[in-house]
């Protein structure tokens, strides 16, 4: 899609002023910078992530190749909040019991999961996502995730990302935390990228 390190896309202006009043995410940008990349590989399915100067990434999820005409969906996603995870019966009980909820409830909001699961509880989905910065270092993180959405008017939905994530850190320790963050689909027609 011509999305790259250092630089930078756009959303369409008349998207975020039609959707942000139903949005839990306030004071979106149109301009976005590519600050870092991630790609994660599902086994042929590629999740990218552009990570932005607006604490927001653009995730590109590509089916069966990493060209454009494999891509399957598009979304861009603003971080609203980092939870540190401060011992192991908070990560089991984030793993076990929270993630893979049915429905998860977000400023009396009520998100229902996406992906189906025979059983009420889904196993979060494990992903290793490797992340590059702007000066080419990179750093590899565990990510136990769940998709959950809720209808907007107009055919719109805000998308819900649960991850509880777990990297290695300089002094050897696992570093552990619990992310959540809000999002919406974008259509090709809502995205310039300028490179």
């Amino acid at each position: 899609m011509g999305l790259r390190l250092r630089g930078s896309f756009e959303i369409d202006a008349l998207l975020l002023k039609l959707t942000e009043n139903e949005l839990v995410i306030k004071g979106c940008v149109a301009t976005h910078i590519i600050k870092a990349a991630g790609i994660v590989d599902l086994d042929g399915t590629f999740v990218f992530r552009f990570y932005t100067d607006d604490d927001a990434f653009l995730q590109v999820i590509a089916e069966g190749g990493k060209s454009d005409e494999h891509v399957v969906d598009v979304k861009l996603f603003h971080f609203y909040d980092t939870r540190d995870v401060s011992s192991q019966s908070v990560w089991d009980r984030l793993l076990n019991e929270e993630i893979g909820v049915p429905a998860y409830e977000l400023e009396g909001h009520s998100y229902n999961r996406v992906w189906t699961s025979v059983s009420d509880y889904h196993n979060p989905v494990h992903m290793a996502e490797k992340t590059y910065d702007d000066e080419g270092d990179f750093s590899v993180t565990d990510q136990f995730t769940m998709l959950f959405e809720r209808p907007l008017s107009g055919g719109q939905t805000e998308s819900l990302l649960l991850s509880a994530e777990e990297k290695e850190e300089e002094s050897g320790n696992l570093g552990r935390c619990f992310v959540l963050s809000t999002g919406i689909s974008l259509s090709s027609a809502q995205i310039t990228i300028h490179g």
